[in-house]
């Protein structure tokens, strides 16, 4: 809007001159404001004027030939017009008024009623409330555009949750497009009953929930671990409004969890390598000792013990190198490898045991090379330590094992499934943690082994298992490019 100082353009939509000159010398007859007055007689040339904003306000005269003041007046509304649409007409019409007043009109004028003290009420009027219409829209842009573009999944839902509004956020955390998020309601993603319960009370008691970390299951399936909050808000006595923020940590809490493996297989190292030099010097020296025996003058049966005594020296032995390497930082100069290779090798390296034991074993690798820069023989242990865990999983003649490696923008994906007896709910937290095991022979290492070494390759690994259902675990490593593999090469 022009200040005081500055002329007011005024576009008056008139098709008879007489009425006009009438308008334009009680308009010039305002005092203390210039005006500058001009006509347009033509329904398409005043819509294209308006649309061009050339104006700061605008008159328009109810007939206007085979359309009406009201067509403009929508037309214009609907291209976008801020500028105030002040509607005139020669008789008056409660029905026209209402009318033009709903679809946005800043005022309606009586022609027979038209002075220049009316005419600057009714300018001053609609220029004040198009100022603040304007502001209104400014601010609402901005709130719009936070709103839009925000990381974090903000939505607004009535006092059931039924979700009314949202971003493009919450419709890519719940995994559904735009228009079908409105069909949804938010417990249909939160299924746990305590924080269903939890969340009931905080809005029942509090009209809140402040920062309740839930479990999300979007349509997909996939587990999110977010922090939900909500607040009630009451626009109306008959209506209210929910308003939610989701913050995704699904991420944080990988991180949190890797990072704790990591301090987890650094204190083990630690602890294995002081065992190890503990117990291997006096074991040195009972080999040493058993070794320097001379067994000729010994009975039988006491070679026996003898016997027993290497034996199991040498299986501790065996223990502690195999501890060493469960928890070790991983060693050796990583090279350009091709996956599909190492898993072949690691397959081939347990096709004896899945043979005698009917066990099939089938695998889908891509055509073209998958290059990776890693260790293959700590690679190739990880691979068997999983395959070794599904073959004891499965029931002979009937277990199934599948293998696919699939690329997914720059990294490669190994999911291992089998059909086994599955891993109990309150165990796949400890899974890799060193010496868990739910096996009876079992040390608890291999695994523990398995997330070293695919950590050392920047790797993830995950797990999903039900029982009596089989388990499904998934490797995700980065991949090198043809490019990248030449200059390592060279």
């Amino acid at each position: 809007m022009p200040s005081s100082d500055q002329p007011l353009h005024v576009l008056v939509v008139e098709d008879d001159t007489t009425d006009f000159f009438i308008i334009r010398e009680h308009i010039r007859g305002i005092q203390n404001r210039t005006f500058i007055v001009d006509q347009c007689a033509n329904y398409d040339e005043a819509l294209t004027l308006i649309c061009a904003k050339k104006y700061d306000i605008y008159f328009i005269d109810y007939r206007l030939g085979a359309k009406t003041g009201l067509d403009l007046l929508r037309d214009a509304l609907l291209n976008g017009c801020e500028e105030p649409l002040i509607l005139l007409t020669g008789r008056g019409n409660s029905l026209i008024d209402q009318e033009a007043m709903e679809m946005g009109a800043a005022d309606y004028l009586l022609k027979s009623e038209i002075s220049s003290e009316n005419l600057e009420r009714s300018i001053r009027y609609a220029l004040s409330r198009a100022a603040v219409l304007s502001a209104l829209r400014s601010s609402e842009k901005k709130y719009r555009a936070v709103f839009e573009r925000s990381k974090e999944a903000i939505f607004i839902a009535d006092s059931n949750l039924q979700l009314k509004d949202f971003n493009e956020a919450t419709g890519a955390l719940f995994g559904n497009p735009a228009d079908n998020v409105r069909q949804f309601n938010l417990f249909d993603f939160i299924t746990n009953p305590d924080s269903r319960e939890k969340i009931e009370r905080g809005l029942r008691e509090a009209g809140e929930v402040k920062d309740l970390e839930v479990d999300l299951i979007n349509s997909g399936g996939d587990i999110k671990n977010c922090v939900l909050s909500l607040s009630t808000d009451n626009p109306h006595p008959e209506e209210v409004n929910i308003h939610g923020v989701i913050h995704n940590i699904t991420n944080l809490k990988k991180a949190e969890k890797a990072m704790l493996q990591a301090e987890r297989l650094a204190s083990t190292w630690r602890l294995a390598s002081a065992l190890a030099h503990e117990v291997r010097n006096p074991l040195s020296t009972i080999q040493m000792s058993v070794e320097q025996i001379d067994d000729s003058g010994i009975k039988d049966e006491d070679k026996f013990l003898l016997e027993i005594i290497s034996r199991n020296s040498q299986r501790i032995d065996g223990l502690i190198t195999r501890l060493l390497e469960s928890s070790r930082p991983d060693e050796g100069q990583p090279q350009v490898l091709d996956l599909r290779s190492v898993m072949e090798e690691s397959i081939q390296t347990t096709k004896d045991r899945t043979s005698l034991n009917g066990i099939t074993i089938s695998f889908d690798f891509p055509r073209r090379p998958c290059l990776i820069n890693a260790n293959a023989e700590r690679l190739r242990i990880a691979f068997i330590n999983i395959l070794v865990n599904a073959i004891e999983a499965v029931q002979p003649n009937i277990g199934k094992i599948s293998i696919q490696i699939h690329r997914d923008e720059d990294k490669y994906v190994i999911d291992l499934a089998d059909n086994g007896c599955g891993i109990p709910a309150e165990n796949l937290g400890s899974l890799f943690e060193p010496y868990f095991t739910s096996k009876k022979n079992g040390i608890g290492l291999g695994l523990a082994a398995t997330m070293n070494i695919i950590k050392s390759h920047s790797g993830e690994i995950e797990v999903e298992s039900y029982p009596d259902k089989g388990t499904h675990f998934r490797i995700i490593l980065p991949q090198i490019t043809a490019t990248t593999a030449y200059l390592s090469v060279r």
